[in-house]
């Protein structure tokens, strides 16, 4: 009675698992340099996704704590002619208009400019700007101060100054109570601002009082930016109508911005370059994938002894497909194992020096490491499938 091939010959998992990994053991330089490609390839998708989530949670977090219901208004530049000022009484309008939470006014002064002293030539402003401010702008763009205090009607109306933080970093001046040359005269910093996401222009910022403007500053009383806080589910509703509000006549004069769109834009330009990364991560696992059949393909030529030898002793071609084709795969995990585990500890350290929430999907690793496998069957197919056509006897022979 002729007994079956398959009782002749049986190859079990955990048979076919050793027979995978006995090239890798044998030869684990090689091996380490084949998955490397591939541990290189995923490490810079898992580094590139984990980093950009971590990001992205980041801006999330910030967004959430400053809002998104911040709207600035200011005069629209027309395509000939000069800018229409925006009304003495703009802020008053809109603090009328139904969902208007609170409003605020920055009135930048043209041709006031502050130094820190006297001595220091009137052409080297450093890019600094002077501005009128609304008692309430803090609490409106979420302004912190770094040090010091903020206007009160007493000082409001003397010469005195809050500082935005570049504004502060430029004039040299570290903590209130110093003087700058401002306008003509000196005048005492009382505060300084911390960095203010939502309004970057005031960060370039002298500010000072509207009593002092008017008073000593020749402030006509037209504000350049009006800031307000709009009820969250009125947004869509409100900003068509401040232009029309500020100016009835001619609302096209009026532009209505919302910085946390510009911040959103900034994300959406980091998307981009994640693409562009996660495409060159793409080419890295693909030259891996090449690694690793080249390396498949010369294990089959050097083992051909080997295949020889277990196809005379009852090996089939399909077991020879399945041990060379499970070799391709384990070297592949091992390098998209690696690499998951260095795309995380880079993800770790971005994370960590620049003070974001560590953020990995969990789905990035596990699909980056499922990537790697199915390269790895893709570079390990034509290799096995060589390694099963070799004849017995022309194996032993070679």
């Amino acid at each position: 009675m002729t007994v079956p091939s398959s009782s002749r010959s049986r190859l079990r998992a955990a048979d076919l698992v050793r027979l995978g990994s006995e090239g890798i053991r044998s030869k684990p330089l090689r091996a380490v340099l084949s998955a490397l490609g591939i541990a290189i390839g995923v490490a810079a998708m898992v580094a590139v996704l984990g980093i950009s989530a971590s990001s992205q949670a980041r801006l999330n977090a910030s967004l959430a704590e400053l809002g998104t219901n911040l709207l600035t208004t200011t005069s629209e530049p027309p395509a000939v002619g000069d800018p229409v000022p925006l009304p003495v009484n703009a802020d008053a309008r809109l603090a009328r208009l139904p969902g208007i939470e609170t409003v605020s006014s920055l009135a930048t002064l043209a041709d006031v400019h502050v130094y820190r002293s006297s001595l220091i030539d009137p052409a080297r402003t450093g890019g600094l700007l002077v501005a009128a401010a609304g008692p309430e702008l803090p609490g409106v763009v979420a302004a912190d101060l770094a040090s010091g205090r903020w206007f009160d009607p007493v000082t409001a109306a003397f010469p005195t100054t809050v500082l935005g933080a570049t504004a502060a970093e430029r004039l040299g001046i570290t903590e209130p109570g110093g003087l700058v040359w401002l306008g003509g005269v000196n005048t005492t910093v009382i505060g300084i601002l911390d960095p203010v996401a939502l309004a970057p222009e005031i960060d370039i910022t002298a500010l000072v009082g509207m009593p002092l403007a008017y008073r000593s500053l020749d402030f006509s009383g037209e504000p350049t930016t009006l800031y307000q806080r709009v009820d969250d589910e009125a947004i869509a509703s409100i900003r068509p109508r401040i232009a029309r509000v500020i100016h009835p006549d001619a609302p096209s004069t009026v532009a209505v911005s919302r910085p946390s769109d510009a911040l959103a834009a900034v994300n959406a330009v980091d998307d981009a370059f994640t693409g562009m990364l996660l495409g060159l991560g793409g080419i890295a696992l693909l030259v891996g994938a090449i690694g690793v059949a080249n390396t498949m393909v010369i294990s089959v030529i050097e083992r051909r002894r080997e295949i020889g030898l277990r196809r005379a002793l009852g090996a089939t071609r399909r077991h020879i497909r399945l041990q060379f084709l499970t070799e391709a795969l384990v070297l592949s995990a091992l390098g998209g194992g690696a690499g998951a585990v260095i795309g995380f500890a880079v993800t770790t350290l971005v994370a960590t020096i620049n003070g974001w929430p560590t953020v990995l999907p969990v789905a990035v690793p596990i699909v980056g490491v499922a990537s790697t496998l199915v390269v790895g069957a893709v570079a390990g197919l034509y290799p096995a499938v060589r390694a099963a056509r070799t004849p017995p006897h022309a194996a032993l022979s070679s």
